[in-house]
């Protein structure tokens, strides 16, 4: 489900909210812009000097990508190479030159065509490697900022708060101020923690998972182009590539394809 990102910290804010309302809080007791700008504002500011310009532009399109992500199909991409698999071998790798025009993943298109072109085999399984380790790199930086400002958010809120405990420390005298001033003050913790805990550190996390899917992903192209470039039969390179299917996905694909139809529904149900 792409919209999963969504949905988990909506269901977070909804219960942190819903519990204060259980305990008698009202919600406008949690707005205060002093603290917003001093955790929010402070945040950004020190994340940006722990980063780059190029990473904080970034910023919008990673929210995007983690709210609204691709989808990694393994079995699409098995099908797609076994597919290849069978037309090199039944009419050589030059076939496959028009077929890559239709490719629509770049990495795959790239490492078909190194192979189509002659490419030896050590340099093309080196070559898309590297890129695979350059892509793991770009995806390392894009998850700083927001690991930053998860860590950095919590210690804004704790310094928001001591500041508004010395003001509050300075209007001893006013006995009727104190309540508002020391909640006042400890709503610049929860700023700090609840969006490092609720926005933050899970963005980051769910990048990290989405740049692992894609990166379990090449190396399953690498494996099914190698093959396909050493000749093997495209039954050996499914099952090659299968291994990186899920046991139960392949007992569900094999009961689907590969059963009578009054077979295959009871197995399916069964799964």
């Amino acid at each position: 489900m792409k919209a999963i990102s969504a949905i988990g910290i909506g269901l977070a804010i909804a219960g942190i909210l819903m519990s204060a309302m259980m305990e008698g809080t009202q919600i406008p007791a949690f707005i205060n812009i002093p603290a917003a700008l001093l955790v929010f504002g402070g945040t950004l500011g020190v994340t940006m000097a722990g980063t780059s310009m190029e990473q904080m532009k970034l910023v919008p399109k990673l929210y995007k990508l983690t709210f609204s992500p691709p989808e990694y199909n393994i079995r699409e991409r098995v099908t797609l190479l076994v597919k290849f698999a069978e037309m090199a071998r039944k009419e050589g790798l030059l076939a496959l030159d028009d077929e890559l025009q239709n490719v629509e993943d770049d990495f795959t298109r790239k490492g078909m065509q190194l192979v189509v072109d002659g490419t030896d085999p050590e340099l093309v399984g080196t070559i898309l490697e590297i890129e695979l380790e350059a892509m793991a790199g770009r995806h390392a930086k894009g998850t700083q900022p927001f690991e930053k400002a998860g860590g950095f958010a919590p210690t804004l809120g704790i310094t928001g708060t001591v500041m508004g405990l010395i003001h509050v420390l300075e209007n001893l005298s006013q006995p009727a101020t104190l309540g508002p001033a020391i909640s006042g003050a400890f709503i610049a913790t929860l700023y700090g923690v609840g969006s490092a805990n609720v926005i933050f550190l899970p963005i980051a996390n769910k990048l990290k998972f989405l740049s692992s899917l894609e990166q379990e992903l090449g190396y399953l192209t690498i494996e099914g182009i190698l093959a396909i470039q050493a000749g093997d039969n495209p039954r050996v390179v499914e099952s090659k590539l299968l291994s990186y299917v899920a046991p139960e996905e392949r007992a569900a694909d094999g009961a689907a394809e590969g059963a009578p139809s009054g077979v295959a529904e009871p197995a399916a149900a069964a799964a």
